[in-house]
């Protein structure tokens, strides 16, 4: 791929489609019917991907994601191009696709118009399908050298230039504090101290959490102000209408320590990608709806995936053997909003939230409690329930400890159930229980000395009654994460007795050639085992951050792919992660006999409204912008709700063309010549899971009812 390509016009593109294919050019010419003008492309490209385009052209999809119809015309547009029904031949493509009017198109007899963004990938798809024109293959040696440029938090130029940001925002914290009259707040400074004192007490502070969630940022002039006025007036416009908007706003100092204000230093757009809003998602905020349908919850009422609930928003489900518990907590809230949070909707319509003092339990938690617990005994196939919100470590150490011990107990009456019932009628019993939280990136200083003693309690009782797999399911988004406090925060809850995984958002900063490699061995080396690789939401409000799915298949296939375990490496490894604890050294040790440079357990995913998690896949149709719409099937490898057998074809429309994100990528710095193969990719399949991650084996036979469940409608 010529790196000129993101720049072609359509005077450009047509000459390129005259040189290459002249045959298709001459069909284009002599065919006034565009049915017959598909008949001759599929003559000239027998290939499954151009099959597949023509098998689908003409027909109108419902897109599962907003419901909206889309017509598909990709051949309607293509004819006309190259007939020469087109608008201005001379100007470029642009990333924002937000407008239509600012593309070079092309329009057909219906009046319909197609981009460069379109005819491009076309191009490539065309060229590739019948040349076989680039060797998808990268060595491991290339995928390396692309993973170096990616330095860990914990690389000691990077740890020096974090303490400097973080005796400089200390500095800061100190003139706002010094403001403060009163003694009766946690964190007072008297004025007859020195400066120096003043900065002794702050770092002690520093080390809390409290202190942290007290002083978290929650404006955008407060954040400006913490990194030196570094931020630029567009920057600032955006947070500004952002505000005006509601949209929460709470970065912890600790964080925001993480980011280079130099101009200089360290590549931090990842995370700057987590904290600054996109004017996309100001844009849409009040107007977002929940990419997972089953979200969307009524008491009585089965949720998208077909599944009855208690009343509230206590509880979400999509799977048999899964489900999230979102506790009436403090966990509502999180360490930070992430500006592409899954919840973002629940945050729009203020179930999430950032006021502390408000989202205490109530007195009618412990009766709610119980109701839940009761739904979960009664469930004939529960084996998993993932703790969350919000932020499941955002909840009070004594919040965590009602809630596990609730949870043991209920586990304990179902199982104890289960002795009378006979074999085939028994209920699954609880296996697996899972923290969801990024407060070990956001705010380390929270796995404190109670809380690695109430998870090392738990684990004791629990692993009695069979519920072995114990796991906080945490979200690094790049290496840079990793600082010390948050390796420390690691090793401290694998001293407890809990295996830690980690779910990556995979956005247009972490989808750069060797960052998910860096971030993989990092994390690894210090004892988190990757998970899941998400796809970001198709909506509009992440247009800025969505990678297209060609470059998640292109990543597993030409990066991932070195760091996979055979059977036999993987029954290795799950045995030191499940019976050694501490188990990071020897996952270390491991990693040196196999001459692993990093370990790829993570499954690259989207979440799919209402039906799950897939990456099985056929590229269907482009819009005339270039956004590609993709056929998706469930994922074979799992149980699903049986309502299952009501859904059709999946279609998600992405919301960024390929061109648009190549586009991106020069804008960071990247060669985009090293993303050459990225057209090629074009359907795809849900990879197996890693051994870690499977259910153990029961004792006995479970019934197949399944409760709570309405399969018709």
């Amino acid at each position: 791929m010529n790196a000129s390509c993101i720049h072609w016009t359509l005077k450009e593109l047509k000459k390129r489609f005259a040189v290459n294919f002249p045959q298709m050019m001459q069909a284009a010419a002599e065919t006034v019917s565009l049915e017959e003008f598909k008949r001759e492309i599929a003559t000239l490209f027998p290939h499954d991907t151009v099959l597949e385009l023509i098998r689908n052209d003409g027909k109108t999809i419902t897109d599962f994601s907003t419901d909206k119809k889309v017509h598909i015309q990709t051949f309607g547009l293509l004819h006309a191009f190259l007939r020469g029904e087109t608008g201005d031949t001379g100007s470029r493509t642009r990333p924002d696709e937000t407008n239509m009017s600012r593309h070079t198109t092309a329009t057909d007899s219906g009046g319909n118009q197609a981009g460069a963004d379109l005819l491009t990938d076309l191009y490539f798809i065309f060229r590739n399908t019948r040349e076989h024109a680039h060797d998808t293959s990268v060595s491991e040696t290339k995928v390396l050298q692309w993973a170096r440029q990616w330095s860990s938090g914990l690389n000691p130029a990077i740890q020096q230039a974090r303490e400097a940001n973080k005796q400089r925002i200390i500095g800061k914290l100190i003139q706002r504090l010094g403001r403060r009259l009163s003694v009766n707040t946690p964190y007072y400074l008297p004025q007859f101290r020195s400066f120096e004192e003043k900065q002794k007490l702050v770092n002690e502070w520093w080390n809390s959490h409290r202190f942290h969630l007290h002083m978290a940022i929650k404006n955008p002039d407060e954040l400006n102000f913490y990194l030196d006025q570094t931020l630029s007036e567009e920057t600032m416009r955006i947070l500004h209408d952002a505000r005006k908007k509601n949209i929460p706003f709470f970065i912890t100092p600790y964080y925001a320590s993480l980011l280079d204000v130099t101009g200089n230093g360290y590549d931090d757009k990842a995370i700057r990608s987590y904290v600054l809003y996109s004017k996309e998602l100001v844009e849409t905020f009040g107007e977002i709806k929940a990419w997972e349908k089953e979200d969307e919850v009524e008491a009585g009422k089965a949720n998208a995936a077909g599944w009855i609930l208690p009343e509230g928003h206590n509880i979400h489900r999509r799977y048999p053997e899964v489900a999230i518990l979102i506790p009436d907590s403090i966990g509502r809230a999180c360490g930070g909003l992430c500006a592409s949070c899954q919840r973002m909707y629940d945050f729009q319509s203020r179930r999430l939230n950032f006021n502390l003092k408000e989202l205490a339990p109530k007195e009618s938690w412990p009766i709610k409690l119980k109701k839940l617990m009761n739904y979960f005994e009664e469930d004939t196939q529960l084996r998993d329930i993932l703790i969350t919100g919000g932020d499941a470590l955002m909840s009070r150490n004594a919040t965590l400890r009602n809630l596990f011990e609730a949870i043991y107990k209920m586990a304990l009456q179902k199982r104890k159930a289960n002795e009378s019932r006979p074999d085939g009628e028994k209920f699954a019993e609880i296996q697996r229980i899972r923290l969801g939280t990024r407060l070990p990136v956001y705010l380390p200083m929270r796995v404190d000395d109670e809380l690695i003693s109430i998870l090392k309690e738990f684990k004791e009782k629990a692993s009695k009654i069979r519920i072995t797999q114990l796991i906080v399911q945490t979200h690094f988004q790049t290496p840079l994460e990793m600082t010390k406090e948050a390796s420390e925060a690691i090793r401290r809850i694998i001293s407890a007795g809990w295996i830690v995984t980690n779910q990556l958002v995979y956005n247009v900063a972490a989808s750069r050639r060797g960052h998910t490699a860096a971030l993989r061995k990092t994390l690894i080396n210090n004892g988190v085992v990757p998970y899941y690789t998400f796809a970001v939401k198709g909506f509009r409000e992440n247009y800025d951050v969505y990678a297209p799915i060609a470059r998640s298949m292109q990543e597993r296939a030409e990066e991932k792919f070195y760091g996979l375990l055979n059977d036999e490496e993987q029954d290795e490894f799950v045995e030191i992660l499940q019976n050694r604890t501490p188990y990071t050294k020897e996952v270390n040790l491991f990693l040196q006999n196999k001459k692993h440079r990093f370990i790829a357990t993570d499954r690259s995913v989207l979440n799919l409204p209402g039906i799950g998690k897939s990456m099985t896949f056929k590229l269907v149709g482009i819009t005339g912008e270039g956004k590609r719409i993709l056929c998706f099937d469930h994922d074979p490898t799992r149980r699903h709700s049986p309502v299952i057998k009501n859904f059709g074809k999946i279609y998600i429309t992405e919301n960024k063309s390929i061109l648009a994100y190549l586009k991106q990528l020069e804008e960071m710095g990247e060669d985009v010549k090293a993303y050459q193969s990225i057209w090629e990719y074009t359907g795809g399949v849900t990879e197996p899971k890693f051994k870690l991650y499977e259910y153990p084996a029961l004792p006995f036979r479970t019934t197949e009812t399944i409760s709570h469940v309405k399969t018709d409608g």
